[in-house]
């Protein structure tokens, strides 16, 4: 009976053992279908991520160029108010300087209590008064001219 009982087990070992390793295997082969398929949506995403941040790149160089652009254009127009605001403050000093000699004139006037009436025949003592009007009647004249102004660039 032991013989017997002994054959029975050993066969039913070996019967069982085989469904084992084919579910075993089964087990084995959808792990590495679960495996491949994981690295597979790893990858995607991966190259997902990837493009997203090419396009970005290529997004935020764009922007760049356009900040550049505009900081360039900026700045001109920055520099040509600068060179406009150094020419009126030349145009400034000039017509200040003018107000100036002008009052220092009606100053004079105001205290000879009019004598002189007609400038051009003062007597020569008054030569420098006769200067100063006709210099002034010179600058009156003409134009503000303004130079460049120096030291900006």
């Amino acid at each position: 009976m032991d013989s017997s009982s002994s054959g029975t087990t050993s066969s039913t070992i070996q019967t069982s053992s085989g469904p084992e390793e084919s579910l075993m295997e089964q087990r084995k082969r959808k792990r590495m279908l679960s495996n491949r398929e994981s690295a597979r949506r790893s990858r995607m995403k991966k190259q997902k991520l990837l493009d997203d941040l090419t396009a970005q790149v290529i997004q935020l160089k764009k922007e760049n160029d356009e900040i550049v652009t505009s900081v360039s254009i900026t700045t001109q127009h920055y520099l040509t108010v600068e060179a406009e605001n150094s020419v009126l403050r030349a145009q400034l000093d000039e017509l200040s300087h003018r107000l100036e000699s002008l009052n220092d004139i009606i100053g004079f006037l105001d205290n000879t209590n009019g004598i002189c009436s007609n400038p051009l025949s003062v007597p020569e003592s008054d030569d420098f008064l006769v200067n100063q009007i006709n210099m002034n009647m010179f600058y009156m004249n003409q134009p503000l001219m303004a130079s460049e102004p120096h030291g900006i660039f």
